[in-house]
């Protein structure tokens, strides 16, 4: 895995982590193993008193909270789930803490960090009805090519109302869409101004293993002899760090003046790749900082200020040179949805160019985690447990940009505009509504808002809701 300062860096700030812990643990007693019936919990606490962002704020991780081994082993007996006690450790969980997370299986979390999950390939949203607020409908935001919704013909912009037979609510959608069951047949219908009425067609689809490119859509677009780049893009995935690149080699042969990044369905990922995408966009800062990470104080107080400082850079994690476009301006397209390492590129470049965006204010989300291990470091499967595969992603650090800033209740639009989902249109056509409106800011500079429709609403939630990496923003230690 790639991290988002220089190998140098990384290396000190591995070592420097380790020492943070072994001092953490000088005076407990090492000549007894662990108790097997609590050794995922020992894992959990052990963890967060070492990287927990909070973990000042919360008296149960305090360093003088145990003066013995026992007595830290006689708490954790208290918890017979690891969740339980994984909970309770969290600062102001839901208000404060909306992000951390732990999972039974790393091996499924990784693939999950690197696009990989079971899914039809259609994402959705989940909308109420505007008359009928307690039913909800799905509208399709976009198709995963090569997956089972794509052979089977689903589009953008289709709505369904039923999942096997029985109408979507508030209360059910889960269930019915995010179940184990491998396949799910759904009922189309017709949008008829926000209170979808049901058609006569139906879908039947089935999940399987897939690896979504976050590249959906990369295009230059000649607008009145106006070269403008579009490039839709659903995910900070580090492994298409290349395809990305691409994109961006082709839009430089283009001659792109103007780009717009869509990141209107994009909850976050690798802060590495968001400073590539940073560079990509740029190039004339190379060297300089992007972002700055704030972890607690016990690794503040340890590690020197440059390794945890991103920096623009001209190179992929292999080598290969970037496609810069040297740009003074950027527009973006964004909703509720846009979070994390979304928001992350959009604050880093706004004290070097000019930032624009239309759409929805993001989501708002400023903290980054790690996955961390039942090992001696926790940062690294170098000595793992074997006896079980629990891990976790908690909240490590704040991220900030050049001038210490970030945006903790979202970034507002430039222009405030609302996906219409009985006319969503195609996405890359200049003629989709949003799209059409960064063209119109790009060449006309008009910044005023269209008022809202009287059939406006917002989403509730969406098909990559159910995940574990749902607005995820993380920094690599391997």
């Amino acid at each position: 895995m790639n991290y988002i300062a220089n190998s140098y860096s990384m290396r000190t700030t591995k070592v420097l982590l380790f020492f943070i812990i072994a001092f953490v643990f000088t005076a407990c007693s090492k000549k007894d193993e662990t108790p097997e019936n609590i050794q995922v919990q020992n894992f959990v606490w052990k963890g967060l008193n070492a990287y927990y962002l909070w973990q000042g704020n919360i008296s149960d991780l305090s360093d003088r909270r145990f003066s013995s081994e026992q007595q830290l082993y006689n708490y954790l007996n208290g918890y017979s789930d690891p969740k339980n006690l994984f909970e309770s450790l969290l600062y102001q969980r839901g208000t404060v803490d909306k992000w951390s997370w732990i999972v039974d299986d790393y091996i499924a979390l990784e693939q999950a960090l690197q696009g990989t999950s079971q899914t039809t390939g259609m994402e959705f949203g989940i909308a109420p009805y505007r008359s009928q607020p307690n039913n909800v409908y799905g509208y399709v935001r976009y198709v995963v090519p090569g997956t089972d919704a794509a052979t089977k013909g689903v589009t953008r912009g289709m709505l369904f109302t039923e999942v096997n037979g029985t109408q979507l609510t508030r209360q059910n959608y889960r269930n019915l869409l995010f179940s184990d069951a491998t396949s799910y047949t759904i009922g189309l219908a017709d949008y008829n101004t926000g209170n979808p009425v049901r058609n006569a067609n139906s879908l039947s689809l089935n999940k399987g293993n897939t690896t979504e490119n976050p590249v959906h859509v990369a295009k230059t677009l000649d607008v009145s002899g106006r070269k403008i780049g579009y490039l839709m893009y659903n995910g900070f995935t580090s492994n298409f760090d290349a395809q990305l690149n691409t994109a961006f080699g082709q839009f430089k042969a283009d001659n792109v003046t103007d780009l717009i990044v869509d990141l209107r369905y994009n909850g976050g990922g690798a802060v590495s790749t968001a400073t590539r995408l940073g560079s990509m966009i740029t190039g004339q800062f190379n060297g300089e900082i992007f972002a700055q990470q704030m972890w607690n104080s016990k690794i503040m107080s340890a590690t020197t200020t440059e390794s945890l400082v991103n920096r623009f850079v001209n190179t992929l994690s292999n080598g290969t040179a970037i496609n810069s476009l040297n740009l003074t301006r950027v527009y973006f397209i964004t909703t509720g949805d846009s979070a994390s390492a979304s928001e992350l590129v959009m604050n880093s470049l706004a004290p070097y160019i000019t930032v624009r965006s239309v759409g929805n204010r993001t989501h708002g989300k400023y903290a980054g985690s790690i996955t961390m291990y039942d090992s001696p470091t926790f940062t690294s499967k170098s000595g793992i447990n074997p006896n079980h595969n629990w891990a976790m992603q908690p909240i490590v650090l704040e991220i900030v940009n050049k001038e210490g800033k970030n945006d903790k209740d979202g970034i507002d639009p430039t222009v405030d505009l609302d996906e219409d989902f009985g006319n969503l249109g195609v996405l890359g056509d200049p003629n989709e509504p949003l799209l059409k409106r960064t063209i119109e800011l790009i060449t006309t500079g008009r910044k005023s808002n269209r008022p809202r429709s009287a059939f406006s609403v917002h989403p509730i939630s969406n098909s990559k809701a159910n995940s574990p990496t749902f607005n995820n923003m993380y920094v690599d230690t391997e």
